[in-house]
């Protein structure tokens, strides 16, 4: 590409390719698109968007081309690579002047010259960071910015480079660079301080921008460019000048003014600070040992002292917080059980830290991170008059929730409570002790304070498990405390049903249950609405927790029923009343619970909810997760109704359809749950309808993603075998049986194994259409067979699969013989030896005791014959026989005589005890389908018996005799006295 003449063209494309008639942007994408791989187009592309006369846009337009390039086409095994002398010229171009004009073009020539560097720095390259440290000096303030900023982003990508050789290359550079890189920045950060000094605002703020870049350089070369930065006398002195630099600018903080420009750039670069030493710390924690005292020291008095009032910001202290938490619960400075075990470096470490947190200082920041940072704040307690659902979603986890001081205070609370419990444990014990009594309506600082020390006790709950006798708490006060109904009591209403969901899995007794029961419905009733919602979170947690047995808590269904229809009602109503999505999607999380820890007993009260359900599917169109959360309701519903959830498919079905539908975008959301919910509604069908047949439609695209969700595919297509498998194959049977095919050559053995359990279940249940509508996938398993298919599971279901074939449908066998051998160009007689071999040598793969049944059944059907390889494999068959024999046989102690345990003669509705869950539909067909089962309806011992005889019919008593001959005389023993008396 000539550059002369192509340039202009080149521009005129890229001034096409911004326009916002797709008419004329089309064909100029397409067009750079060719060009893409043209000798010289980058070139044009420089020259481009280093003229500062033409237009911005395609300027931006041709970096970003040209940075798309780099991805592409830079390396030199990318198929139409650049060539040497044309990436030559590239990188000279690119680092020749650093004066790009305007901010974010400059910001993508860095990027760009960056990625370049990822490549081909240093060796192909070796004069980049000379020309950066050169061009960093200059007093041109526009090109020492664009240097610096390039400098940044170069050191940037290097320091993420992690093969051996490349963070070699990188060490070297850091030791290299790493003098120069702290004088610049401290020659940065002195101009700012005293131009931020002198009150020169423009001034301050150019500097400021050069110190936050010089600094980010200094964190990357520290983190990143040192096997042990504690040897660098450097890399120690600079981080504890760090400390110096952090008060000084937090001094600096308070002569600007909050609305200031610089004073957002400033707070960014005192967190910027903060970011080494955390980074520092989770790289080397080690090396970090000489900071830990002062880094302790600092972080406590700023957050926990007066010595931070007035300069410190949220996010500040949330860093603060984050490098005490860091420090305690680092393991690198946990000394093991046994002291000798510890290094040395680990034990200084420890006794750094014991050293620091005396008694006075532990104390001193529980309380006060209980007194002051648990608080709820003016700002919130306004929330909740003004915007109770906003509230409430704010503080169970919004967005901005868990980037905010609370959550980062809570857990800071935690990890300090966990390591140092015996001294933290008498200081909260007596805050919650000061509290003990009535309080005072008209005294608001004392409802927070009790809001905040009940906060700290559900938060260490497992801690103070030995120190706080919960039960008699919650009769004497908190049960009273949930009664209070005055309106400037609801902070407490709502943390006391908050604390009780908290400690409802550590210490409370069953007895008590009813009490709680009784006091949640009475809030489910509160007219506040936060109170409401909150109660709901808390019952959810109860009933999350309250199902499994822990310690002495058990739930009983039986203390809960008088309660469930006034609960159901209530929070149903809530539900309704509730706006936001996640209050939505909370309160049906619990509805889900109810549903599913009461089972049928649900049923008299969901019309309710069902009835509603649709609607609110309607409404959520845009909000996924609530769909996700009506998905999971559904779920239990349908559980909860059994075959009665047929009344729910004219909603139940469409909203299956979409949700398994991977042409339709929501399935990214829905899918899993859609897929769940898919399942349980085939389980609990009666009967199998037109439009619940339709939807198989979705199953084709679902096996062809071979995602993570395939296990529920499987049991799906189970769940249509066992409701109708006739209808089902006739409609299905060649596409799922192609799609199979297909799976099979890329799915692990795992999934191998689910696959052909499938096939297995169509042999069972349909003998005859099955091996014809898969008779594709027949030969493999038969060639898995006689290969000696090495996984035992998956050799297990390849014999699961023949034996059917074999057992239930002998002439289809023949037919898969006959063309075995014409396929291996082999004797049919040594096709079939070298199968039945192999079943009786890799017997032991399989475990399950039906299959191993079934193989003893299967192979016998082979008899009576004449055929001498069916005779000279008779021991073998015997063997496998007896095995099976063994496996389901057992004695009747009162007659001495063996009977088969597998055998059912007749159907039985299960009883089904209170505490238990009632058979699905599903599980009803599968017993009677069982009856239809040679392995469920056929005596192994009278089998065997039958054929033995038939045998020696067949033989004579001569043939037999010596047939029998060829059978150890134990194994013979051994099958006598299971065939006695037949």
């Amino acid at each position: 590409m000539d550059l002369n003449s192509a340039s202009t063209i080149v521009l005129q494309v890229l001034t096409q390719a911004t326009s916002q008639d797709t008419a004329v942007l089309k064909p100029a994408e397409e067009q750079l698109k060719q060009w893409e791989t043209q000798p010289g187009f980058y070139s044009v592309l420089l020259n481009i968007f280093t003229n500062h006369t033409l237009d911005v846009n395609v300027r931006w337009l041709a970096v970003l081309y040209f940075k798309n390039g780099i991805d592409r086409y830079w390396r030199r095994v990318a198929p139409h690579a650049l060539s040497e002398e044309e990436k030559t010229t590239l990188r000279a171009g690119l680092i020749a002047n650093f004066n790009e004009p305007v901010n974010q073009i400059a910001t993508q020539i860095s990027v760009l010259i960056a990625k370049v560097a990822r490549l081909d720095c240093p060796r192909q390259w070796p004069e980049l960071i000379p020309t950066l440290l050169e061009s960093v000096k200059v007093q041109d303030d526009l090109r020492q910015h664009r240097a610096l900023l390039t400098f940044y982003h170069v050191t940037k990508t290097l320091a993420s480079k992690r093969l051996a050789a490349d963070r070699k290359l990188f060490y070297d550079l850091a030791s290299g660079i790493y003098s120069f890189a702290c004088s610049l920045w401290n020659h940065h950060t002195d101009t700012f301080l005293q131009q931020a000094c002198r009150g020169d605002e423009a001034a301050a703020t150019n500097s400021l921008e050069r110190t936050l870049l010089s600094l980010k350089v200094l964190r990357k070369l520290t983190v990143h460019g040192f096997v042990e930065p504690h040897r660098s006398a450097e890399v120690m002195g600079f981080l504890h000048a760090v400390f110096e630099r952090l008060k000084q600018f937090l001094e600096c903080s308070r002569s600007i003014r909050a609305e200031n420009v610089c004073r957002d750039r400033l707070e960014k670069t005192i967190i910027l600070f903060t970011k080494v030493l955390l980074d520092f710390l989770d790289q080397h924690p080690f090396s970090f040992t000489s900071l830990i005292q002062r880094s302790l020291e600092f972080a406590v008095s700023y957050v926990f002292t007066e010595a931070g009032e007035g300069v410190v910001f949220e996010r500040f202290i949330v860093q603060c917080m984050n490098l005490i938490k860091m420090i305690v619960k680092n393991y690198a400075y946990k000394p093991s059980k046994y002291i000798e075990d510890s290094s040395p470096e680990t034990l200084e470490a420890h006794k750094i830290k014991t050293a620091f947190f005396t008694y006075p200082t532990l104390m001193e920041i529980c309380r006060r991170l209980v007194t002051h940072y648990f608080l709820l704040t003016e700002e919130e307690l306004t929330m909740w008059e003004e915007d109770p659902e906003g509230f409430t979603v704010e503080e169970t986890g919004g967005d901005s929730w868990k980037y905010s001081l609370r959550p980062c205070t809570e857990v800071l609370f935690i990890d300090i409570f966990h390591e140092y419990n015996q001294t933290l444990t008498p200081v909260l014990l007596e805050m919650v002790h000061s509290l003990q009594g009535a309080t005072n309506m008209e005294d608001t600082s004392a409802i927070l304070i009790k809001d905040a020390v009940y906060n700290a006790v559900g938060l260490a709950a497992y801690e103070l498990f030995d120190s706080v006798d919960f039960d008699q708490w919650f009769k004497n006060q908190l049960l009273a405390e949930l009664q209070v109904s005055h309106n400037r009591y609801k902070p407490i209403r709502r943390r006391v049903i908050w604390l009780i969901g908290q400690w409802i899995s550590v210490k409370f007794k069953s007895d008590l249950r009813p009490m709680l029961y009784e006091a949640i419905r009475n809030l489910l009733q509160d007219q506040d609405l936060v109170v409401n919602i909150r109660n709901s979170c808390a019952m959810c947690i109860i009933f999350l927790n309250g199902f499994l047995p822990v310690d002495d808590f058990e739930f009983r269904t039986d203390q809960f029923l008088p309660y469930l229809e006034s609960m159901f009602t209530l929070l149903f109503q809530l539900l309704q009343e509730v706006t936001e999505c996640d209050t939505k999607m909370h309160v049906l999380h619990v509805l889900s619970c109810v549903n599913e820890r009461v089972n049928v007993q649900i049923r008299p009260y969901v019309g309710c909810l069902v009835q509603y359900l649709p609607l609110l599917w309607k409404q959520s169109e845009e909000h996924n997760m609530l769909r996700c959360a009506i998905l999971t309701t559904l779920i239990h519903l349908v559980q909860g109704l059994g075959a009665d959830s047929k009344n729910l498919y004219p909603f139940l079905l469409p909203v299956i359809q979409l949700s398994t539908d991977v042409s339709q975008p929501p399935h990214v959301y829905l899918l899993e749950d859609g897929l769940e919910l898919w399942l349980v509604t085939l389980e609990n069908s009666p009967c199998l309808t037109p439009e619940l047949l339709r939807i198989f439609q979705n199953m084709s695209a679902l096996l062809e993603l071979s995602s993570e969700n395939l296990k529920n595919c499987f049991k799906i297509i189970n769940a249509y075998i066992f409701l109708s498998s006739t209808e089902f194959l006739q409609m299905y049977a060649v596409d799922l049986c192609r799609s199979f095919c297909e799976l099979l050559k890329d799915i692990t053995t795992e999934g191998q194994v689910q696959a052909l359990k499938v096939v297995e279940n169509v042999l069972k249940v349909n003998p005859v259409l099955g091996p014809q509508m898969f008779q594709p996938l027949l030969p493999s398993v038969f060639k898995g067979i006689i290969d000696g298919e090495r996984y035992p599971m998956l050799m297990s279901t390849y014999l699961g699969v023949m034996g059917r074939v074999l057992l239930q449908n002998t002439s289809f066998f023949s037919l898969l013989l006959n063309q075995m051998a014409c396929e291996l160009g082999q004797e049919l007689d040594q096709i079939l030896g070298n199968m039945i071999e192999m079943w009786v040598d890799r017997m032991d793969n399989i475990t399950q005791p039906e299959r191993r049944k079934l193989s003893a059944l299967a192979l016998l059907s082979l008899l009576p014959s004449l055929n001498g390889v069916i005779q000279d494999k008779f021991c073998g068959i015997i063997h496998v026989t007896l095995e099976g024999l063994y496996d389901v046989m057992t004695e009747d102690p009162e007659t001495g005589t063996y009977k088969d345990c597998m055998l059912m003669s007749h159907f039985e509705e299960p009883k089904v005890t209170e505490d238990e869950e009632p058979p699905t539909e599903q599980d009803k067909r599968k017993k009677i389908l069982a009856l239809k089962d040679p392995v469920h309806t056929v005596s192994l011992q009278q089998f065997v018996c039958e054929k033995l005889k038939a045998q020696q019919e067949l033989l004579g008593e001569q043939g037999f005799h010596a047939l029998m001959e060829t059978v150890d005389t134990e194994v013979v023993a051994q099958l006598q006295e299971f065939l006695q008396g037949f």
